[in-house]
């Protein structure tokens, strides 16, 4: 959030955003930024709308908040747009009395919209990647059939884990856009999840499997075998992780923490998203 529109929320709003973001509700803040003439609130004021309609303040009820509620529905429906600037004549655009002006600053807090990361086994490797990524801006779901190794994760509003009967029921629960990582117990549980993904045909961003040349070589293999795309295999990097440091859970976690930001601020240097791992940087040897 910009830093001057942080200073004018009050602590009861900031409050209501916490709970919002901790329930991984999808919401919309609209403020006003400015104003001059007649405006049926005072600049900074701010309504906080989720799916639902408004759930917390107000920028004026009646008229502006109706069409203020509406353009964040819209916002939080679909597109990419996180933040939108618009100016209001109340009277020519809304046809309101008022003969004022508002600016107003839409902020869209979409869950699809934030970094969200995968992780399939909550393993040694899993245990080491998920205390490192929690002190980032990210969503990290692990998944496992395992509720020891779940219970084992650190404690973080950023990190859910989810006990699964079998890996491949977690594919359903995948942020389109997400990067995807896969460290199992093994390449017979790895398989299933990438066919599962394969069939799924959902936006990814990096799809990473930790491994050797050999197994990458043995997957790709057999992931041909089952008429997966060539499109889809080109895509899994492995073995993940940037070309450094020994084989212990915690290097090999730093290295792959370093590949998934190389890549995702690469793509904000491009203005986009980038959801080909194949452009990635290299990986782990």
């Amino acid at each position: 959030m910009p830093l001057k529109l942080f200073c004018m929320l009050d602590r009861l709003t900031l409050d209501e955003i916490d709970r919002l973001q901790r329930e991984a509700t999808d919401f919309c803040v609209v403020t006003i930024v400015d104003g001059r003439g007649s405006i049926p609130q005072v600049v900074g004021a701010t309504a906080l709308f989720t799916g639902d309609g408004l759930v917390h303040g107000t920028v004026g009820g009646g008229t502006l908040e109706a069409a203020c509620q509406e353009k964040a529905l819209e916002l939080l429906r679909s597109g990419t747009e996180r933040s939108r600037f618009e100016r209001c004549n109340l009277q020519k655009d809304l046809r309101m009395t008022c003969g004022g002006e508002v600016a107003l600053y839409f902020e869209v807090h979409r869950r699809d919209l934030d970094w969200n990361i995968a992780i399939f086994g909550a393993g040694h490797v899993a245990q080491a990647v998920c205390r490192v990524v929690v002190e980032l801006d990210c969503r990290v779901r692990c998944f496992d059939t395992r509720q020891a190794w779940l219970d084992r994760l650190p404690r973080s509003p950023k990190l859910e884990a989810c006990r699964v009967g079998q890996f491949s029921e977690g594919i359903e629960r995948i942020v389109p856009g997400a990067d995807v990582l896969l460290m199992t117990m093994g390449h017979s549980s790895d398989l299933p999840i990438l066919t599962a993904l394969a069939a799924r045909n959902s936006p990814l961003g990096l799809l990473g499997l930790l491994g050797s040349d050999s197994k990458a070589a043995i997957v790709r293999r057999q992931l041909k075998e089952q008429g997966v795309s060539r499109e889809f295999i080109d895509r899994i990097v492995c073995p993940l992780g940037e070309k450094f440091g020994d084989n212990t859970p915690g290097e090999i976690a730093i290295s792959v923490v370093s590949q998934l930001l190389k890549q995702r601020h690469a793509a904000r240097e491009r203005g986009f998203l980038d959801l080909d791992p194949t452009r990635a940087a290299a990986t782990r040897p």
